[in-house]
């Protein structure tokens, strides 16, 4: 199996297992760190998710994981929340996001952001058929992004 069947297969798993304990699936990765793999699961819940959630939703989907068997490669699994400053990456991510600060990370300069590739702004918009996003900058500059210019978007920590 290829690593996005993996990834696919295993979020087919991890969706009925999440909505009986109540959490939400929030992303899948399947990579390999120098000799090892490693399937990293991040869910989530209402009011934040534990340590207890971790390890009941690793017991689950460890016992469902060994029962399919589809993985050929021996892997490390591990079972977290993804954070405060969680990633966006699917369309329910920027949905529940808009009207929040996030970071920006471009893959080249844009001229309506003065040449930057890194910024803070307010998530204003999402449109999933056209892949973008729009933000407003500190000084209340309205610019659309597609999707595929941005290198990384996560919700912004603030102090």
């Amino acid at each position: 199996m290829k690593k996005q069947e993996i990834v696919s297969a295993v979020e087919a798993l991890l969706e009925p297992i999440c909505a009986d304990l109540g959490y939400e699936v929030v992303d899948v990765e399947y990579e390999k760190e120098g000799r090892e793999w490693h399937l990293r699961v991040f869910a989530d819940k209402e009011g934040g998710f534990s340590i207890n959630d971790c390890v009941a939703l690793s017991r689950a989907l460890d016992a469902r994981l060994e029962e399919e068997d589809f993985i050929d490669n021996a892997y490390h699994l591990e079972v977290s929340s993804p954070g405060l400053g969680r990633a966006l990456k699917k369309d329910r991510d920027f949905v529940r996001s808009i009207g929040q600060v996030v970071e920006v990370r471009l893959y080249s300069p844009k001229d309506e952001l003065e040449g930057e590739k890194e910024f803070t702004c307010l998530l204003k918009e999402f449109d999933p058929q056209a892949h973008t996003i729009t933000v407003e900058t500190e000084d209340g500059t309205s610019v659309m992004l597609e999707q595929k210019e941005i290198a990384l978007i996560k919700l912004a920590i603030l102090f």
